[in-house]
């Protein structure tokens, strides 16, 4: 299991600053669709720099025209670049042949998937990496959670990897171990405490626990 933080609200000093506090206990830093929205790729570019040590997610959640953002994304130094599972085949089937190209990987984000098992079958199918159950900011105001999807995936998928993201905090952390999926993300869980340090150092500790049951 790894462990990835999802920068969402913060632009480009704010998140080296973060990053920075956290580094020794992360694998994956996320440079979050608010992020790109609001400062560009240019933002996985200066993260990459940075940290270079550290694997770079650029969450485009591309729906279309997958061949070129792939490639614009991986040009700016992002090892892994997400697209939605809603996206037409054709579209998720670009992305995976750019991405082997260029030696970058590809994980679907969830959101909004009405049929979970199927799709999740499908994509495992087209050769993903990574298959990411997502409960978004607006489900988890509600009190959903992505615990559930995640065991169906893992049930189905052969070949990808599992992710799940959405609300993960350390004191639910535990139950998401308990599922085993390759990888946990984590946004205000670890960006939203008071020492972001200690949190994710106490996050990794329990992973590796997991793991090692």
């Amino acid at each position: 299991m790894k462990l990835q933080l999802a920068l969402d609200l913060v632009n480009i000093p704010e998140a080296k600053e973060v990053v920075a506090e956290v580094e020794a206990y992360i694998d994956i830093v996320e440079i979050g669709t608010p992020v790109v929205i609001n400062e560009g790729l240019r933002a996985v570019k200066e993260i990459k720099a940075a940290f270079p040590h550290l694997q770079v997610l650029a969450d485009l959640k591309v729906m279309d025209a997958a061949g070129y953002e792939v490639m614009k994304a991986s040009e700016a130094g992002a090892d892994i670049v997400t697209i939605l599972g809603v996206a037409e085949d054709v579209t998720i089937q670009g992305a995976v042949e750019e991405a082997r190209k260029r030696g970058a990987s590809i994980l679907v984000d969830m959101i909004g998937v009405k049929h979970i098992e199927q799709r999740a079958r499908e994509l495992d199918a087209f050769g993903v990496d990574y298959i990411c159950v997502h409960t978004g900011y607006d489900l988890q105001a509600v009190g959903r959670n992505s615990f559930d999807d995640l065991q169906t995936i893992k049930r189905v998928v052969r070949h990808a990897k599992t992710a799940v993201a959405g609300g993960i905090k350390l004191e639910t952390l535990p139950d998401v171990i308990k599922c085993a999926p390759d990888l946990i993300i984590v946004g205000g869980g670890i960006t939203g405490a008071a020492d972001r340090a200690a949190v994710a150092a106490q996050m990794q500790q329990l992973i590796q626990e997991g793991c090692a049951v």
